[in-house]
């Protein structure tokens, strides 16, 4: 097997034209002496804020956090049942149960990989409280459709946009359609931070009041508890990162949509690409194409220097973890499971790379003549 020649992602790749402004990001950090919310976390919940285009920000430690705080947050009556993708990644599912509610599996559409609105109807029962949908891969989920839902039958939306950092449906950015926007900065994330990071946004003044108090152990103000917390704090350095960052954002954006316009251009037919709709602006943390020979494709890829991933193998259904509380059949979310291939598509990347990478596709199809 030839050395790899294409990694999926470099990190040091991804952060090298920035880094300088992070070096002296991180500095001035280190020099005030203040570590944990202060002006940088304040700054950056204000930036990023505008950036989505919501009245509030609370930054917290991780996107896995900003999901859990965000149900807890809702107050619904323990037990709820909540609507969840079936093929989201498990931490969507994780942040309902741990908030003590059950995750109710709706599946996506095969074209997509986004939660197919169609289907909500026949999956609400009298106990469903809230929907929490997962914008996958940089792709807007149909709000439009999913939020007129929700107001007809009495529904809180939260929004996992760990993969959707910028992405549109018409003119709105997401986290920004439901009562709460929850981001993961992690440092994979198309707005990443150097370690673990995550934010709420929200136009609810009450419910960023909550937040605020429970990242920080239920507590505003110094040694006052209002609230049952617990220690969810992004901190000065992070924030001070991702503020560098966020001034790079559309850019980095326009790179990654860039490749993803030569794959579109130079991937053979007989891969399935992602579709687009012309209301919808993609951000493509995720190019996943699918076929049914995804793991001889995969390894034909390897076997030619090319890294790839898998997003994701296994069902949230089939996780061990969730023995006793997911059951049913979710064929959608097992094809998808069974046949998506994530290539390179980073901003490390260059199109030259992206354009090899079609072509190495393109000479598996000639290998079992498709």
């Amino acid at each position: 097997m030839s050395r790899a020649l294409i990694e999926y992602e470099s990190l040091f790749c991804s952060n090298a034209d920035y880094m300088a402004e992070l070096e002296a990001a991180a500095c001035r950090v280190i020099r005030s002496g203040w570590y944990v919310l202060g002006q940088e976390v304040s700054a950056f919940e204000t930036e990023f804020a505008s950036y989505v285009g919501s009245k509030h920000c609370i930054g917290v430690a991780n996107g896995l956090d900003a999901l859990i705080l965000s149900i807890e947050a809702l107050d619904l009556p323990k037990g709820s049942d909540i609507l969840v993708a079936s093929n989201t990644y498990i931490a969507t599912i994780l942040a309902i149960v741990r908030t003590g509610h059950k995750p109710v599996l709706v599946e996506p559409e095969l074209t997509t990989f986004n939660m197919d609105a169609a289907l909500l109807p026949q999956a609400i029962t009298a106990n469903t409280r809230a929907i929490c949908v997962t914008h996958l891969f940089g792709k807007t989920c149909r709000m439009d459709s999913i939020g007129a839902f929700a107001r007809e039958n009495g529904l809180r939306v939260v929004e996992d946009c760990a993969q959707s950092h910028g992405a549109r449906l018409g003119t709105q950015r997401t986290g920004t359609f439901g009562d709460a926007g929850c981001f993961s900065f992690y440092p994979t994330k198309n707005l990443g931070a150097v370690g673990d990071a995550g934010a709420v946004v929200t136009n609810d003044d009450a419910l960023a009041d909550r937040l605020r108090h429970t990242r920080n152990y239920g507590s505003k103000q110094k040694y006052v508890n209002r609230y049952i917390g617990v220690n969810s704090r992004l901190d000065e350095l992070q924030a001070a990162l991702l503020r560098v960052k966020l001034r790079h954002l559309d850019a980095m954006t326009a790179h990654k949509r860039a490749l993803a316009e030569v794959y579109f251009s130079d991937l053979p037919e007989w891969v399935a690409k992602p579709v687009r709709s012309s209301d919808e602006f993609d951000v493509f943390h995720v190019y996943g194409i699918r076929h049914p020979q995804r793991e001889a494709l995969r390894k034909h890829l390897l076997d030619h220097g090319v890294k790839t991933e898998v997003h994701y193998p296994i069902a949230p259904h089939r996780q061990q973890a969730m023995e006793g509380i997911l059951s049913g059949s979710y064929p959608i979310a097992e094809e998808l499971c069974g046949t998506e291939l994530s290539l390179p598509i980073s901003v490390g990347h260059q199109a030259a790379d992206v354009e090899q990478v079609a072509r190495i596709v393109g000479r598996f199809g000639a290998a079992i003549g498709s």
